[in-house]
């Protein structure tokens, strides 16, 4: 009788492996699929480690009236230094906004005697950079995490929220290419989902080695 038993019981036990290899085979994309796990791990590792970075990026502001497009060239720290420069469209061409961390200065290198005012801090601004993306993903008590299929790649989508007091700016996700580790794009939405802000990057240095007069006040 308890040969016939440990029969099975091997058997239930051997059903058991099998019903768990066939799920793990199902094609699901999910925290089982140990190549995703890796990808993520190393996107994270990525982000955790920035410290600076040099970037040429599109950012378009969306409203109800339409929206506005502008070429930049960004410089960060994730100290919360930064330099931002617009080189397009040709009306605004040549705007600066510099951030010593503590004093925020406004000016134009195409303007005779470079006028320049200091100005306050908006998010509108600040959050457009990487460096305020990791800040709110490390303080958001709950993340989230999904793999998208494009053409062009497989992306990893980070999701943070945003500290509350903006009407319109509530959330925020960063694309990242799952095999070079490159930031593609960071999209910050308004609390019905809409997308308010988008950023596209075309050019990003990780680490980049950036002077300190670059965020001289």
């Amino acid at each position: 009788m308890k040969k016939r038993q440990w029969a099975i019981l091997t058997a239930l036990l051997m059903a058991l492996v099998l019903l768990t290899a066939c799920g793990t085979g199902s094609g699901l994309r999910g925290p089982a699929d140990a190549t995703e796990i890796t990808a993520f791990e190393r996107i994270q590792r990525m982000l955790f480690e920035l410290q600076s970075y040099r970037a040429m990026a599109t950012v378009e502001y969306r409203s109800n009236k339409g929206s506005n497009i502008y070429e930049t060239v960004q410089h960060a720290r994730i100290t919360g230094e930064y330099r931002i420069e617009v080189t397009a469209p040709e009306a605004v061409s040549g705007s600066i906004t510099v951030s010593d961390g503590r004093q925020i200065q406004q000016f134009n290198n195409r303007v005779n005697g470079r006028v320049s005012l200091m100005v306050q801090d908006i998010p509108e601004r600040s959050e457009i950079f990487l460096t305020s993306f990791i800040r709110n993903y490390k303080l958001s008590e709950e993340v989230s995490v999904s793999v998208a299929d494009m053409e062009d790649g497989v992306r990893t989508v980070l999701e943070a929220t945003i500290p509350p007091g903006h009407p319109y700016l509530s959330v925020a996700r960063l694309w990242v290419d799952n095999e070079t580790m490159a930031p593609i794009k960071l999209v910050i939405f308004d609390a019905d989902g809409s997308e308010r802000i988008i950023v596209t990057y075309q050019v990003f240095e990780y680490n980049a080695i950036l002077e300190d007069g670059l965020f001289t006040i």
